[in-house]
């Protein structure tokens, strides 16, 4: 194994009767790449009144914003400073691990949070956001698998 630039390279030969068969394996950290740009998220409003944002990230049970979610709450802060008009419920949601009353409480809580960024660190107004928990009655699949569960771990924009 060589590890280079953040890769590991697994290299593999056997012989067979005089011949030879080399394996080469290169593995490295996949990179995170936001999606949803301010441009997809305003056609996403304008056509359905929503969109779900996936890039903003909270550690398990807590609600603080985690730095990794920089890019998407400034691609939410450039919807918002090029639609002056425009007013958004901030809907935090969880998966249905753990109580229904804990998960309603700490999806507001990351809402809440949301909001706290947007206006402090972008000086988006206040008065254009408002911020709600629903927990886990929205999912947007079945909870019944880890991939499932972290699809219904979101945040949506929903139009006033």
């Amino acid at each position: 194994m060589l590890q280079k630039e953040g890769k590991e390279t697994w290299v593999e030969v056997r012989s067979f009767n005089k011949n030879y068969r080399l394996t080469i394996v290169q593995k490295e950290i996949m990179k995170q790449e936001v999606v949803a740009d301010a441009a997809a998220m305003n056609s996403d409003i304008n056509s359905t009144g929503h969109v779900s944002i996936y890039g903003i990230y909270f550690d398990t049970g807590k609600s603080e914003v985690k730095p990794e979610s920089d890019a998407a709450v400034s691609e939410i802060a450039k919807l918002l400073a090029n639609n002056s008009g425009l007013k958004l419920y901030i809907v935090g949601h969880t998966d249905n691990a753990g109580s229904f009353d804990y998960n309603m409480k700490l999806s507001k809580d990351r809402a809440d949070a949301v909001v706290k960024v947007l206006t402090g660190k972008h000086g988006i107004d206040g008065t254009r956001l408002k911020p709600y928990g629903v927990s886990s009655l929205s999912p947007v699949t079945s909870n019944d698998t880890e991939e499932g569960k972290a699809k219904n771990r979101r945040v949506e924009l929903v139009k006033q």
